[in-house]
Order: structure tokens, then C-alpha cells, then sequence
């Protein structure tokens, strides 16, 4: 019988480049970045932060993710 690993992070970040939503990313540093979603793999996140401007973000630096309001 085979496990299923459930990555809850990996299902967050596709559900909301699918929809396209806006995310507000806050930082180790206290800095936050408000954007739609790009591209994401295993160390890092490509957020579009104005039209046509995109910021790479490694995954260590981001403290938490959430819809923004």
C-alpha cells in the first residue's frame, strides 16, 4: 500500500495561481509584497507585484502567505 504525501503548500500556492487572486507575502524582514502569483517550484515564488514587474521570492524568506484584502 502506497502513502500519500498531502502537501498543503504546494495545493494553497496552485489554487490560487489558478484563480489568478491577489496575495499579500510578508517577509522574514517585516516587509510585505502585495501581488497576483506567477510561478512557484520546491525554493522559490515569481510574484507580479505591478504590470509587468515580477519579484523573485525564495521560499525561506516569506514568513506567511495570505489572500489580500
Amino acid at each position: 500500500m502506497s502513502k500519500h504525501n498531502i502537501n498543503i503548500q504546494d495545493g494553497f500556492l496552485f489554487q490560487n495561481l489558478k484563480e489568478a487572486t491577489r496575495l499579500e507575502l510578508e517577509l522574514v524582514t517585516g516587509r510585505t509584497l502585495v501581488g497576483r502569483l506567477k510561478r512557484f517550484d520546491r525554493f522559490a515564488v515569481v510574484l507580479e507585484i505591478a504590470e509587468g514587474e515580477e519579484v523573485l521570492i525564495y521560499k525561506h524568506a516569506i514568513s506567511t502567505i495570505g489572500q489580500a484584502r
